[in-house]
């Protein structure tokens, strides 16, 4: 049981992960595409952006276990 906790645990915080990788690609995207008005246009973006940064690292399974 302890075991399939770890993997659940490891599996949802890389999913976390994977979410931001996404966020962070269409930041680019949406960058690129606004030109000098990014900084009013994707605000929102970025902002989610680095949120997520900050809640959403991978954590190991001894997080869990300490």
């Amino acid at each position: 049981a302890k075991i399939q906790e770890r993997e659940h645990h490891l599996r949802e915080s890389w999913v976390k992960a994977m979410e931001t990788r996404l966020v962070r690609d269409e930041l680019a995207k949406c960058h690129r595409y606004e030109g000098v008005n990014h900084l009013e246009n994707c605000r929102w973006l970025a902002d989610k952006y680095i949120q997520m940064l900050q809640e959403n690292r991978v954590k190991g399974y001894k997080k869990i276990e300490v």
